[in-house]
This record gives C-alpha cells, structure tokens and sequence, in this order.
C-alpha cells in the first residue's frame, strides 16, 4: 500500500476561503470518528493522491501530530477548475471505511487470442473494509475468460477481511466478438447451409 506523506497548516477560520485560494492554499478539512481538523495544504503536496488512477491513502503531519487519511470529496471551482476544497476522511483502525479499489486482471484470455476484444465495464469496486485489512488493487482471473463471456465481481479474488458492496453478479469485463470475426462465422454457417439438401430433395429424387 503506498502512502503519500504532505504536510499540512492549521487553517484561520476567520480568513474567508477565496482569500486563502489566492494565497495559493487550497482549505481542507479532516474528518473522522474522534477528529476535526480545518487546515490548508499546497497543490503539489497533495496532487499524488489527486490526479491519480491508483488508490492511495494519504498521511497528514498537522501540527505534530500524523493522521491517515483518504480523500473523501474534491470540491472544483466551476470556472478555472482548480481544486476548491478537499475533504479527507481520517482512517481509525477498528472503524470500518466505504472505499473503490481498482480492479486489476490476471492471466491471459484465450478469447482475446482467438481475435476477442476485451472490454472492462468496471473499474472500480466498492468496498467496506478496516484500514488495517486495505489494499490498493483487487485482481479478477481471466485465464479461462472465452469469447462472449464475461466475468463478474463473484470471480474476484478478495482477501479476507474485505466487504464487497456491489451484486456479485455484476460484470467486470468481457470478451466480446469483433465484427470481422461475427461476419466469419456467419459466412461459414451459410456456406453450411447451403451444402444441405433443400428441403423434400430426397423425396423427388
């Protein structure tokens, strides 16, 4: 699990929240079971855990002290779209997190080697889980994955300790049949077809 460290500086509740964005701050705010904290943070202290695909949890030094934490919710100015405001949800062992792991393949689908295109319809999956139990992917075989099948969240490998959120019989990805492929097999059957008899031919003959 990769943990991106930033510092972090208490925040004057009496400075409105633009005048604290000009000064080239973006507020915060850390939240948890036995913690509130208002605070500022710098656009490349925090942009590793932002702008990125990966799940990452983050560590805040505020005033000493460090405190865990994931992003929760990004608030964006409508215009410039510069990151308004950031809400960081502290991470307490023993108290349980809704979070979205991304969902990673393993192996290789024979669909995709007859000519398949593999599309995955599912990113990320939700979760409940104790921050002592997190992981930063989840991984769905797909060694046996045919063409026109799919593969669903009850094919994940999930660890123990981990809650799934979503119905189980949601596809994740699946191997659908390119068009080429589709007109192949649809030339071959009607080229069998047209070796048969036609109908009643043996009864004339």
């Amino acid at each position: 699990m990769e943990v991106i460290a930033f510092n972090a500086e208490k925040r004057d509740m009496a400075i409105k929240a633009k005048a604290t964005r000009k000064q080239g701050k973006i507020p915060a705010v850390l939240y948890g079971t036995d913690v509130q904290e208002h605070f500022t943070v710098l656009h490349n202290d925090v942009k590793k855990l932002i702008f990125t695909p990966d799940f990452r949890v983050g560590e805040v030094t505020l005033d000493g002290g460090k405190h865990k934490c994931i992003v929760k919710d990004i608030q964006w100015h409508p215009v410039t779209d510069q990151i308004a405001h950031i809400d960081f949800l502290a991470l307490k062992e023993g108290t349980k997190v809704k979070v979205e792991i991304p969902v990673k393949f393993k192996g290789v689908s024979p669909g995709v080697k007859e000519g398949g295109a593999l599309m995955q319809t599912m990113r990320r999956v939700k979760v409940k889980v104790d921050p002592k139990n997190l992981v930063d992917e989840l991984f769905v075989d797909i060694s046996e994955l045919k063409l026109g099948e799919a593969i669903r969240v009850r094919d994940m490998d999930v660890p123990e300790g981990i809650e799934v959120m979503v119905n189980e019989a949601v596809p994740i990805a699946t191997v659908e049949i390119p068009r080429a492929l589709k007109s192949a097999e649809a030339a071959v059957a009607d080229e069998a077809a047209g070796e048969e008899p036609a109908e009643g031919a043996e009864a004339e003959a």
